[in-house]
C-alpha cells in the first residue's frame, strides 16, 4: 500500500468517525491556538516595550543626579550646567553627538476650572535629539527661550487633553504650581502603556531652575539628570567610559571612591528586558503546551480503542497480503492527520482571536499579537509530532497483531 492509499483509507476510517475524530482532536485544537494566540500576544507586548524604550533614546545614556544632605544648604544635587557644557566638549568625548540636561518635578497645571498634575520639566532643545518628541501643534523650546529664561511651556499629549479637551492650546495661558506661562506647543502622544508617558509639560531649564526649582549646588547651576546621545549603539561603551572620566575629574572623585552619580545604558537596560520578556514568552507558550500534550493523550486513547475495534480489519487486510509496515504506516497516517487537522483548526482560532483583540486600546497600551510564519510552522510541526508520538504505540500494536487471531475477534 502506496502513501497516497493510506491517507485516503485514513481520511476515510476517520470521516466515517466524525464526532469521535472531532472530540480526539480537540485538545490539539485548544493547544495550538493556545500557544500561537500566547506566544504572539508576547512578541507584540515586546514590540511595544521595545518600541517605548526606544522612544526614549535607544542610542541614549542617562547620567542622574545622586542627592546629598548638607546641614548649611539642604538637599544638593552633584551634576550641574558646567558638567554639561564639559562632556558637549568634542574634544574630551568624541563619541557624544548631542547633550541635553534636565530637571524633573511633579506640579499642578490650571487652565480655567480644569487642572493636572503632571510631570514638569525643565529641560534644553537638545532632548529633541536625544529623545523622539515630535510636535503636533505650535513649536518646540528654542535657545532663545533657554536663554532668556522665558516663561513658556509646551504640553504633553494628555495634559493638552485633560486641560484644554479639543480647544487648541497654543497661545493659551495656562498656571504652573501657581505661575504662569504661555503654552507655545503641543507634543505628539507616545501612545504607551506606561503610567505618565503622556502627562508632562516641558518648560526652559533656565526658567526651571529660577522660578519652579529649589535644588542648589556648590559647584554652579545644578541639573537633576544628563541625557547623552551617541551616533550608534556600538558607540555606547566608549561614550559612557568618556563621560564617567569627565565627571570623575570634574567631581574629584579619587580612584576607590564611589561616584556621586549614576549612568543608565539604555541598551543593557533594553537588553535585561528582552530576556525577561523572553522568559515571559516561553512561560506563556508552555501553558498553551499543556493543551498540546493532553491532545496526544487523547489521540492515544482513540487509537488503541480504533485497534481494538478494528482487529478483524486489521486481520483481513493480513490474509490477503498487507505487510506489519501497511497496517504500521495507515494507523501513523491516521493519528498524524488528526493532530494536523487540529492543528489547522486551532490556527484559524488563533488567528480570529488575534483580529479580535488587536488594535484594542486599554489605557493608551494598544495590543497587539501578530501571528508569523515562524510560530505557525513551528506548532503545526510540534502538533505533528506529538500526534504521531501519541500514535506510534496503538501503530505498532496494531502491526504485530496476528492475523489467525484477528480474523477470529468478534
Amino acid at each position: 500500500m502506496s502513501l497516497i492509499e493510506s491517507i485516503i483509507a485514513s481520511w476515510q476510517s476517520l470521516y466515517s468517525n466524525k464526532m469521535r475524530s472531532a472530540l480526539t482532536i480537540l485538545g490539539i485544537v485548544i493547544g495550538v491556538s493556545a500557544v500561537v494566540f500566547l506566544v504572539s500576544f508576547g512578541r507584540g507586548h515586546q514590540a511595544n516595550i521595545t518600541a517605548i524604550f526606544e522612544s526614549m533614546g535607544a542610542n541614549a545614556i542617562y547620567i542622574t543626579s545622586i542627592k546629598s544632605g548638607d546641614k548649611i544648604t539642604g538637599i544638593t544635587r552633584s551634576l550641574t550646567m558646567d558638567d554639561v557644557e564639559a562632556i558637549s566638549d568634542q574634544r574630551r568625548a568624541p563619541s557624544v553627538q548631542a547633550v541635553a540636561a534636565m530637571i524633573e518635578q511633579m506640579g499642578k497645571a490650571v487652565y480655567g476650572n480644569e487642572n493636572s498634575t503632571a510631570d514638569i520639566m525643565g529641560v534644553t532643545p537638545e532632548i529633541q535629539s536625544v529623545m523622539y518628541y515630535p510636535v503636533k501643534e505650535g513649536d518646540f523650546i528654542s535657545h532663545r527661550d533657554v536663554n532668556r529664561a522665558t516663561d513658556v511651556a509646551v504640553l504633553g499629549n494628555k495634559v493638552a487633553t485633560d486641560l484644554f479637551k479639543d480647544k487648541n492650546p497654543v497661545g493659551e495661558s495656562i498656571r504652573i504650581d501657581g505661575k504662569k506661562f504661555e503654552v507655545i506647543g503641543v507634543l505628539e502622544a507616545k501612545g504607551a502603556f506606561m503610567a505618565g508617558m503622556d502627562s508632562f509639560i516641558m518648560i526652559p531649564l533656565t526658567t526651571m531652575q529660577s522660578r519652579l526649582s529649589g535644588d542648589t549646588s556648590t559647584r554652579g547651576r545644578p541639573v537633576q539628570s544628563i541625557a547623552v546621545k551617541t551616533a550608534s549603539a556600538d558607540d555606547i561603551p566608549l561614550a559612557t567610559a568618556e563621560v564617567k572620566k569627565i565627571l570623575r575629574e570634574r567631581h574629584h572623585i579619587k580612584e576607590g571612591e564611589n561616584d556621586d552619580f549614576r549612568v543608565i545604558d539604555m541598551q543593557e537596560i533594553m537588553k535585561r528586558m528582552n530576556e525577561v520578556l523572553g522568559i515571559f514568552q516561553i512561560f506563556l507558550g508552555s501553558v498553551g503546551a499543556i493543551s498540546l500534550i493532553v491532545g496526544g493523550i487523547g489521540i492515544m486513547n482513540i487509537m488503541l480503542v480504533s485497534v481494538t475495534e478494528r482487529t478483524r480489519e486489521i486481520g483481513i487486510r493480513k490474509a490477503i497480503g498487507a505487510k506489519r509496515r501497511d497496517i504500521l504506516r495507515q494507523f501513523l497516517v491516521e493519528a498524524a492527520m488528526l493532530s494536523f487537522s487540529g492543528g489547522i483548526i486551532g490556527l484559524l482560532f488563533a488567528f480570529m482571536a488575534s483580529l479580535l483583540v488587536a488594535g484594542i486600546d486599554l489605557g493608551g497600551y494598544k495590543i497587539q499579537a501578530p501571528i508569523s510564519f515562524d510560530i505557525v510552522a513551528i506548532v503545526l510541526t510540534i502538533a505533528v509530532g506529538i500526534g504521531l508520538a501519541s500514535g506510534s504505540y496503538p501503530a505498532f500494536r496494531a502491526a504485530r497483531l496476528d492475523p489467525i487471531e484477528s480474523l477470529r475477534h468478534e
